[in-house]
């Protein structure tokens, strides 16, 4: 009998199908982030300042992407070593303008054809996002709040021309596409005042979203920060303003794992969210500290906004994705450790006795459902996330290959 078929048996006599949880596992595709790779350069210049943009990749570790074609090469290794069929998650700045300079307002899909060609050759689905950073008329720290009425009518441009890349993008790969509204602005020291920059962003997120665009090729989402490099003491896109524009409108609210306080628990938030909004877009990371983009790891956190969106029954109005920038390891491996990691927290969750659980709740037994969730800690997950390697012919000993990969191919990369 090998490992699978006793883990299959302890788990059924739990009340636990684990053919049923390897199915659903499959079937939640997590987005990958294009800017791992490359230190969230983007491909419009040689350099990319991100200062003032509330962004910041730390390290130097040899071998980054610098065009869009070691990217995509890289992105292949790494999707090679990850289990299922996942997404990728694209930001404008990613735009192949061909050495010519285009303004972001007049992006069109022709400069993420190259992008969406390659993604429906792998069988991927593909996120957007418009890039409000790392550029002249975002230097003074605002974009769709600006006061210069100027500065916002070129953000709100570019808002728009990103709306229609992404309904492009999901009606020709045929998987819509959550486009995701993040922008920097804020204040390094204490404002005085903190209204107006709210009013004026409500204003331009309202005509950003003024064209119909429809739903089953793109999704509007809006995304909250606690603060940033450069924005310390105010953020005027702030959790309350955003909850209150996607309740309002009825969009996508977006929850980074790390764009909140230290003692705050995004799975808290789910399901008092999704009461109010259609749909949910995460993006998993690892607050360490002031810093909000550490590589995800099947930590008590993690394991814990899966575990509310299984028990809730939340997966089907959620698109989950992932958001860290680490340039101090391979690159590759960043990708491959926080992958795997968001997977085995939801395969962690998937494979919890839930209806003994919440039997008990139900009851009253209250040490009975402690006991169960404790019990279901030491079950053989383990050999269940083995077999899912094997139905998708992905190595579990998977360091080699980057090892592998590192010599032959990032080492040979310059600067």
């Amino acid at each position: 009998m090998n490992a699978y078929t006793l883990a299959k048996e302890t788990y059924a006599s739990h009340g636990v199908d684990t053919e049923e949880v390897l199915r659903r596992l499959a079937a939640t595709p997590i987005s990958l982030h294009c800017w791992q790779g490359d230190d969230v350069g983007g491909f419009e210049s040689a350099s990319t300042d991100l200062a003032g943009s509330g962004l910041a990749a730390t390290g130097n570790y040899p071998g980054k992407a610098r065009t869009p074609e070691e990217l995509r090469m890289d992105l292949e290794k790494a999707l090679s070593l990850i289990p299922g069929k996942q997404r990728l998650n694209l930001h404008a700045c990613y735009a192949e303008l061909g050495g010519k300079k285009k303004e972001r307002s007049d992006y069109g899909v022709v400069e993420f054809q190259g992008w969406i060609d390659w993604a429906k050759a792998h069988g991927l689905g593909m996120d957007f996002n418009p890039s409000f950073f790392a550029h002249p008329k975002a230097a003074s720290g605002f974009t769709l709040s600006s006061p210069d009425k100027g500065i916002r009518d070129y953000w709100i441009a570019h808002g728009k021309a990103c709306r229609r890349i992404g309904a492009e993008i999901g009606r020709q790969l045929g998987s819509t596409c959550v486009t995701n509204v993040w922008i920097p602005d804020g204040s390094k020291d204490l404002p005085a005042d903190r209204k107006s920059p709210r009013l004026r962003l409500e204003a331009a997120l309202d005509e950003m979203f003024s064209d119909h665009i429809d739903p089953s090729h793109n999704l509007d989402a809006v995304e909250s920060k606690l603060f940033g490099i450069g924005s310390e003491s105010y953020v005027v896109g702030s959790h309350e303003f955003y909850m209150g524009y996607a309740v309002k409108n009825q969009k996508l609210l977006c929850l980074d794992a790390g764009h909140f306080h230290p003692t705050e628990q995004l799975a808290d938030k789910i399901s008092s969210v999704l009461q109010f909004v259609p749909e949910l877009l995460l993006h998993v990371s690892r607050g360490v500290r002031w810093d909000s983009d550490h590589v995800v790891l099947l930590d008590d956190p993690t394991i814990a906004i899966m575990e509310e969106l299984v028990r809730g029954d939340f997966l089907g109005r959620t698109h989950i994705g992932l958001d860290f920038f680490d340039a101090s390891i391979n690159r590759i491996a960043a990708w491959v450790i926080g992958t795997r990691s968001a997977q085995k927290a939801l395969l962690l969750a998937l494979l919890q006795p839930i209806e003994k659980i919440r039997r008990a709740e139900g009851l009253g037994a209250l040490w009975e459902r402690l006991a169960l969730m404790e019990e279901a800690k030491t079950l053989p997950a383990g050999a269940v996330w083995e077999e899912f390697l094997l139905r998708n012919d992905v190595p579990s000993d998977w360091m080699q290959e980057v090892r592998s990969y590192e010599r032959n191919v990032l080492s040979k990369r310059g600067s």
